[in-house]
């Protein structure tokens, strides 16, 4: 129907293809500081380039959406450097994941730790308006600041429970401290993998004693590869809890989002705390690591104690 529309304004096949063309390429590979295109500068610039005599920006529009092109959307990506080493840590984090319940059945925890850093404590500068038939919620858009918190979770995978801890500072000293009072209520365990990413705070010498000086329960910490911190299931976690207990929230201390969190992780707890079904295996990500560099080994295991 749309390209339909299209012809019926007067432009042939090789037009649209040529604007279309001109979607996909960057501004400034025609002489402009833009930094995307939208439908009217790239109204102005088919003009210019003498693509078409004349053409309405809705008729651009038109022509990119029968194209499937959307010049003003975006989104992020992170690139992950799979050399050796970091295919042997993807595949020990992944290990830990297929055998958490064999491993529970030894002893053995598998917990995964994560922070939110920096989480501005909001207070609408007025009151929320609820929603009512026919109208959504409304929230004042003004806000008044209250400090930050930084979150830190640890998460067991086996049942998806999750610990909520909030620091005065997101660094080691805060860190450590805190991460001690978590193995405390695991004591009762023969051991503790602990999947963390690359943050200053985990790979800082001092942690690093710490962890190797633990006996009751004993703590290996798993990293995951630098750029590649989605294989810590704690970040799952951190979007679950925050989507449902801080998106929307208002406080009008910092206090007051603390004795919050503390109340929400029992009650996420109660109510939504799951395992998730991790299903890329250690055979998947081989295969796909072969596709991908043409056949790193990742045959490794962490050894069990």
């Amino acid at each position: 129907m749309l390209l339909a529309r299209a012809d019926r304004r007067g432009f042939p096949p090789l037009s649209r293809a040529r604007v279309e063309n001109l979607a996909c390429t960057p501004p400034a590979e025609h002489g402009l500081e833009l930094t995307h295109w939208s439908v009217r500068s790239l109204q102005t610039v088919a003009i210019r380039l003498e693509i078409v005599p004349t053409i309405h920006y809705t008729t651009i529009a038109d022509i990119l959406d029968a194209a499937t092109l959307q010049p003003h959307r975006w989104r992020y990506w992170k690139t992950t450097i799979w050399n050796a080493q970091a295919v042997r840590q993807a595949a020990k984090v992944s290990w830990c994941y297929e055998r958490a319940t064999w491993l529970l059945e030894r002893g053995i925890l598998v917990v995964c730790v994560d922070e939110k850093p920096s989480i501005q404590v909001l207070e609408r500068a007025g009151a929320i308006r609820l929603m009512i038939p026919g109208h959504i919620e409304q929230q004042e858009f003004e806000y008044i600041r209250h400090g930050t918190v930084n979150l830190l979770v640890a998460m067991t995978t086996h049942d998806g429970q999750m610990w909520g801890a909030c620091l005065d500072a997101n660094d080691g000293a805060h860190f450590r401290p805190t991460l001690l009072r978590y193995l405390e209520l695991w004591r009762e365990y023969v051991g503790v993998y602990l999947i963390m990413d690359n943050g200053a705070s985990h790979i800082a010498g001092e942690t690093q004693v710490l962890m190797q000086g633990l006996k009751t329960p004993w703590v290996r910490v798993c990293y995951t590869p630098p750029r590649a911190s989605w294989l810590n299931q704690a970040e799952l976690l951190l979007g679950a809890f925050c989507g449902r207990y801080i998106k929307r929230g208002s406080w009008d201390n910092r206090q007051a989002m603390i004795d919050h969190i503390a109340a929400s992780s029992v009650e996420y707890n109660d109510l939504f705390a799951h395992p998730f079904q991790w299903s890329w295996t250690r055979p998947d990500f081989r295969e796909w690591i072969a596709k991908k560099s043409g056949g790193i080994s990742c045959n490794t295991s962490p050894t069990v104690h």
